[in-house]
C-alpha cells in the first residue's frame, strides 16, 4: 500500500507508483472524489469525462427522467426570485 505525509501547507507528494498507475506527470491535475463519508478516490482530471461513466454507481438512487430534472430546474429558479 502507498503512503503519503501531509505537510503543514496540506500538501502531499504522491508516490511514484500511484502517479505511474494514474498516468499522471508533474503539471497533471487530479481531482478527489468522495465515494462515501470519508472515503475519496483519485481520479487524474485529465480523463474524459465518459471514463467516469459507472465507475461511482449509486444502485440505492432511482435514474431521474429529463423531465424531472426540467421541473427541478423551473422550480429552483422560481424559488430564487
Amino acid at each position: 500500500m502507498a503512503s503519503a505525509t501531509v505537510t503543514s501547507k496540506g500538501q502531499i507528494t504522491l508516490p511514484v507508483r500511484v502517479r505511474d498507475a494514474l498516468g499522471l506527470d508533474a503539471g497533471d491535475r487530479v481531482e478527489f472524489v468522495e465515494i462515501e463519508k470519508g472515503t475519496f478516490a483519485i481520479v487524474p482530471a485529465t480523463r474524459s469525462v465518459r471514463e467516469l461513466k459507472g465507475m461511482f454507481q449509486d444502485k440505492r438512487r432511482k435514474p431521474v427522467s429529463v423531465e424531472e430534472m426540467n421541473a427541478a430546474i423551473v422550480a429552483r429558479a422560481a424559488a430564487s426570485r
